[in-house]
């Protein structure tokens, strides 16, 4: 049997609820530009996920099943009975296998920059990048997760909001990192998306190498009741990169849904 751990969580604004699940080596404040947004109409939940920021951790070897006994942990103590769900990279992952266990929580889901459907080649070149970082580090990687991660520009003109996102990567605890990042690889919803009736969003950026558009678009076509959105000229960061757009596209799916 899992067991969940308690994560450093908050609860900012009114309205419906919305969690929002964080993705590899980043915290609650992942979500910092898109809550203010958020929080005019719903009550948001944001939390760190177990060895992010916060949140303790009780094994370094922890799999998806425990980090969605997590949100239910979370959703228990906030004491919301039914809420929608956002999630990013990894947490795009994390929600919809907790909708898979707990239908009856889950009023929709936003599935932000994830993946499914990987091709051979898909899968190879994330394991490429985990298989890197076990032999050189984490660190002699981040060049390579930066341009993976934000577009030239962004690179150029946000230097102080990307080594931010490194220096954060830098703090988390490496085997901890490692173990989501290869939960992030291995993971593959397709068999089970289809099971899915919660309303859903689809959304990632054109340029993003790992989630790209092909995958989403395989994401949407497995979830029954779907939307999907293409935001042109992002890569992976897009909460960081575009924080008003992630949010507008996220509020008018909800507000639609509502």
């Amino acid at each position: 049997m899992t067991k969940s751990v308690d994560c450093h969580f908050s609860v900012e604004g009114s309205g419906p609820p919305l969690f929002l699940i964080h993705g590899i080596g980043a915290a609650k404040d992942a979500w910092r530009f898109i809550v203010p947004k958020l929080s005019k109409h719903f009550s948001v939940i944001t939390y760190d996920l177990r060895g992010h920021g916060k949140s303790l951790v009780t094994h370094k070897n922890f799999n998806l099943d425990e980090l969605v006994e997590d949100l239910e942990r979370v959703r228990e103590k906030t004491k919301f009975s039914k809420a929608h769900f956002a999630g990013h990279s990894l947490g795009g992952m994390i929600a919809p296998a907790y909708a898979i266990k707990f239908p009856h929580r889950v009023l929709s889901l936003c599935l932000l920059s994830t993946a499914a459907g990987r091709t051979k080649e898909d899968s190879e070149k994330v394991w490429n990048v985990v298989h890197a970082m076990e032999k050189d580090g984490i660190e002699k990687t981040l060049i390579t997760l930066t341009n993976r991660w934000f577009t030239d520009d962004f690179i150029k003109n946000n230097s102080d909001l990307v080594q931010q996102r490194l220096k954060q990567v830098v703090n988390t605890d490496p085997k901890v990192f490692l173990n989501v990042f290869r939960i992030y690889a291995k993971t593959e919803m397709t068999s089970w998306l289809e099971k899915i009736t919660a309303p859903s969003l689809i959304l990632t950026g054109e340029l993003d190498s790992g989630c790209n558009p092909r995958l989403n678009r395989l994401i949407a076509e497995k979830l029954p009741n779907s939307k999907l959105v293409i935001l042109d000229n992002l890569k992976h960061s897009i909460l960081l990169e575009a924080p008003e757009r992630v949010a507008e596209q996220v509020k008018k799916f909800l507000l639609n849904y509502l």
